[in-house]
């Protein structure tokens, strides 16, 4: 297999990008686009406009491995912040309910993690890209309109909390694919009994691709298609990766 992300049918490959906030998965493939000169490009693993962090595109060829490489584990790091429920778990949402955070101990925090460890089923939030009958969640959402969705087995490999600073908790996880890290800080939060919300997130890592080798979204829009090119991983060092 080639070594070289570009050939004579276009670039093959994956490009690492480090997402910027407040702007959605698909405009940093329509920049792609753009700045490489191709159409064939896809992402692995939807990041909300809130989130930033490490964003997959395959490109050309790699298209067929999306699949594949979107099956991976994750790791993410990311922000509760306990006492205030939204409608959409997370900071962009209606403020639902508040109530007051007791003055909990790291020991009494780490109970609630604990209870999310291995094997588990989670209920997707609504505000998704799930779809019903085709169409996805997130645009029913936004409709007021709410369904019942089926719970789907997820598991976690480990956790880490990284600052307690009540009514906020900074924290890595590692988790699997189809994992939703807002209904994990709204479950923790009903569990601690105060509700609680996703404040900040960060994908860190997607099965062995971290942000190392990250472009950043202007590096993206700004820097010579070259340039770009040299930065993505090929397929021929995917392979050897996953040791295949």
């Amino acid at each position: 297999m080639r070594n070289n992300p570009k050939d004579e049918n276009g670039p093959s490959g994956v490009l690492l990008i480090d997402k910027a906030p407040d702007m959605t998965s698909h405009d940093v493939v329509a920049i792609a686009r753009r700045a490489l000169n191709t159409k064939k490009i896809g992402h692995c693993g939807t990041l909300d406009p809130m989130a930033t962090g490490l964003l997959m595109l395959v490109i050309g060829r790699a298209t067929k491995i999306q699949d594949l490489l979107m099956s991976e584990d994750k790791e993410y790091e990311g922000t509760i912040t306990l006492g205030v429920t939204t409608s959409t778990q997370d900071r962009q949402g209606e403020t639902l309910e508040t109530k007051e955070v007791p003055n909990f101990s790291k020991d009494q925090i780490s109970a609630a993690f604990d209870r999310f460890i291995g094997p588990f089923e989670q209920i997707p939030p609504m505000v998704s890209a799930i779809k019903k009958d085709g169409v996805p969640l997130y645009k029913l959402a936004r409709k007021g309109v709410e369904i019942v969705r089926e719970p789907r087995p997820v598991h976690i490999t480990s956790y880490e909390i990284n600052r307690l600073e009540l009514p906020e908790v900074d924290f890595t996880v590692n988790c699997s694919k189809g994992f939703y890290v807002r209904s994990y800080a709204h479950d923790i939060g009903e569990i601690l009994g105060t509700g609680g919300h996703l404040s900040a997130l960060r994908r860190t890592r997607s099965g062995k691709f971290t942000l190392e080798r990250a472009v950043t979204v202007d590096d993206l829009k700004n820097a010579p298609r070259e340039d770009l090119l040299k930065a993505m991983v090929s397929l021929a060092e995917i392979s050897l990766m996953r040791g295949a």
